[in-house]
C-alpha cells in the first residue's frame, strides 16, 4: 500500500482486501475484548468512520515503533477488532471497548498522508468448533477456575464454550502471564490444539514454588 492511498472499500471475492490498522503494544485474540483510548486524530477519523460504517479495523502487536507518533511497523498476524462500546474517560478522551473477530495475515502495507497504517490483509481460516484432545482436558479446568475468580463479568460462561478447544486456547492465552512475544506466537498458531500444547508444556513456569 503506497503512502498517501485511500482506504477502499474491497470486494469480497478478492485474495486481499484493505484493512486499516490500529498497532498497539498488546495482542488482541479472537472473541477477546480490549479498552483503548484514542486522542490521535487519525484514530479519531478510523473510529467514526468505522461507526457510521460497521467496518472493522485491525489490531496487530508493534514489532517496531511506538503507538503514539510516527506510523508503527505492525506484526505479520493481527486480529479483526469491532467496536461494542464507547465511553468518555476522566480526561475527556474518547474510549473504545473492542472485540476479536477474525484473524489476518499481512500481505503488505503502508500509511497514508495523516499516518494512519494501512494494509493489504488475507483472512486467516477459523477453525470449527471442537473439543480439546484427553492430554489438554486440564486447561479447561484451569481457565473454569480463573474465569470464576475473575467475577461477575464472566459468569455467563457456560459448557459449550469451555467445550471448544480453540475457545479455551484464546482465553488463557489473554490470562496467563505470557509475554507478548509469546502471546503472537500464539495468535498466528492456526491449529487450536497446537495452541493448547504450547500452553500445556508453559504450565509448570507458573506453579509456585
Amino acid at each position: 500500500m503506497r503512502r498517501g492511498a485511500s482506504w477502499p472499500r474491497c470486494a469480497t471475492d478478492m485474495a486481499t482486501v484493505a484493512l486499516p490498522l490500529f498497532p498497539l503494544g498488546a495482542v488482541l485474540f479472537p472473541g477477546g475484548r480490549v479498552s483503548l483510548r484514542v486522542f490521535e486524530q487519525r484514530y479519531l477519523d478510523l473510529v467514526a468512520r468505522c461507526s457510521r460504517s460497521g467496518e472493522g479495523f485491525g489490531i496487530c502487536l508493534i514489532a517496531a515503533g511506538e503507538e503514539v507518533g510516527e506510523p508503527a511497523v505492525p506484526a505479520g498476524v493481527g486480529t479483526e477488532a469491532v467496536i461494542v462500546d464507547f465511553a468518555q474517560t476522566d480526561d475527556g478522551l474518547l474510549a473504545i471497548t473492542v472485540e476479536g473477530r477474525r484473524r489476518f495475515r499481512v500481505a503488505a502495507c503502508g500509511a497514508q498522508d495523516d499516518g494512519l497504517v494501512v494494509a493489504d490483509v488475507e483472512w486467516l481460516p477459523e477453525t470449527p468448533p471442537q473439543p480439546p484432545h484427553a492430554e489438554h482436558a486440564l486447561l479447561a479446568v484451569l481457565l473454569a477456575r480463573i474465569l470464576d475468580k475473575a467475577g461477575e463479568e464472566h459468569s455467563g460462561v457456560g459448557k459449550r464454550e469451555l467445550a471448544d478447544a480453540a475457545w479455551i486456547g484464546w482465553r488463557l492465552a489473554e490470562w496467563l502471564p505470557l509475554e507478548n512475544d509469546e502471546r503472537q506466537a500464539l495468535l498466528e498458531l492456526d491449529d487450536p490444539h497446537a495452541r493448547l500444547q504450547a500452553l500445556v508444556e508453559r504450565l509448570p513456569d507458573f506453579q509456585a514454588e
